[in-house]
């Protein structure tokens, strides 16, 4: 018997009995007809924490109040703005807050950490990625490949499924790393993939990796704030992130870097700025650059606060729980969708699941695909107040977020499906 029901009464049930169901309270939920929205796009963009406003205001009026004094008299000094993300950042992705900076944007960062741990050298020249990555890190792969006169057509290497499958097993991509062995520089996967929503097992990267002599980077756009991190136990080498996706802290928000403890104060290579420089020492505007024994020391400018402060709001709820805690529910959540979609089909109606059936597998996106349905089918859902997201040639990936997704959203989604469908 199925410990799930389609039912109006289940579904509230289930969110009456959610420990978690005040935080759905902190945010704005669009509306739609006067109704909140059924909104599943947080793994594109995430929803407004209510105390974002108040935020931005505080430094709007510092700003007034202060202008440059800001630096140091304003309520959260912007100096060491970064400062006040650190501890938060280092919680959700696992690290020690040494190893943890909020700086810049994800693929700018992804680049940074590319000059520093991607250096090919005799036949040590190759980059394992996984298949179908999100465009930035391949575009950001062939550039650094070309960056050191390489011909990214040789030493890109793009880990295939198996023919006829989507997902990557685990067991081939282990295979591949013993393959390439001593050419193998750097590994860097999405830690989700952003079309399958498939999670790797990033730990077993790491090892298998080391193991070889390689570096082993992550990309956690859709893994930060979805995934319970470890990266400092995992031994991982580096890793960046965005922070509007399941990080809610708006479009084009603050990207964030991880760099394990054992490259701090190392001779690596790195692009220099000043903010990267010992913050004792930075104001001497001395020649030589001294930087700083943290993954700070990739900073390269100074704090953009007004972006962070949207995002030290939006950390504020991650810190009233935590990962293990948004994880267990993101399990729960995703599985009551995945349930839906298979009454939906038992119904007739032709849904087909990308996304692994095992919830240790993914995050809580799923992906599927609707036969027949084009990208205009996005708009009727729209029409319905249901918000979902499309990636050519016929995927819709949704993700039960549960900062602020509920049971009821799922159940009401089925429903709307179940009419399109003309089923019951």
């Amino acid at each position: 018997m199925s410990a799930w029901e389609n039912t109006e009464l289940f579904a509230k049930m289930k969110d009456e009995n959610d420990s978690l169901k005040s935080l759905r309270e902190e945010y704005f939920i669009p509306k739609h007809d006067g109704a909140s929205m059924l909104y599943f796009t947080g793994n594109s963009l995430g929803l407004q924490p209510k105390g974002v406003k108040e935020y931005l205001l505080q430094e709007l009026s510092d700003w007034e109040k202060f202008g440059v004094e800001g630096h140091f008299d304003a309520k959260r000094p912007w100096y060491n703005y970064h400062e006040v993300l650190t501890e938060s950042l280092a919680n959700i992705v696992g690290a020690k807050t040494s190893e943890v900076v909020a700086m810049n944007q994800l693929t700018v960062n992804l680049h940074l950490l590319l000059i520093s741990f991607y250096r090919p050298e005799g036949k040590r020249t190759k980059i394992l990625f996984e298949h179908k990555p999100f465009p930035s890190d391949r575009y950001a792969f062939e550039s650094q490949a070309k960056l050191h006169g390489l011909n990214p057509d040789e030493v890109l290497v793009e880990m295939q499924p198996r023919q006829g499958e989507v997902l990557i097993r685990e067991e081939d991509i282990l295979a591949k790393i013993n393959e390439l062995g001593e050419e193998l520089a750097v590994i860097c996967f999405g830690a989700v993939n952003y079309f399958s929503g498939q999670y790797f097992n990033c730990e077993a990267l790491a090892k298998a990796g080391h193991a070889v002599g390689a570096k082993v980077g992550l990309d956690l756009a859709h893994a930060a704030g979805n995934i319970d991190l470890k990266l400092h136990d995992w031994d991982i080498d580096f890793a960046c992130w965005c922070s509007y996706k399941y990080l809610n802290s708006g479009p084009g928000g603050v990207s964030g870097a991880y760099v394990h403890e054992r490259f701090h104060g190392a001779d690596v290579l790195r692009l220099a700025g000043w903010w990267g420089n010992k913050a004792e020492t930075r104001f001497l505007m001395q020649k030589n650059f001294d930087p700083t024994h943290s993954a700070e020391a990739w900073q390269m400018s100074n704090a953009p606060v007004l972006s962070m402060a949207a995002h030290r709001a939006a950390l504020d709820l991650f810190d009233k729980t935590s990962m293990t805690a948004l994880r267990s529910k993101s399990k729960e959540l995703t599985a009551y969708l995945e349930f839906i979609f298979q009454e939906l089909k038992s119904k007739g109606v032709p849904v087909e699941q990308l996304t692994s059936h095992n919830s240790d597998e993914r995050g809580c996106q799923l992906s599927i695909r609707l036969e027949g349905r084009t990208k205009e089918f996005v708009g009727v859902l729209a029409k319905e107040g249901v918000v979902v997201d499309w990636r050519e040639p016929d995927i819709i990936r949704m993700a039960p977020v549960p900062m602020y997704n509920s049971f009821e959203d799922i159940y009401a989604f089925g429903k709307i499906m179940e009419r399109i469908y003309n089923v019951n």
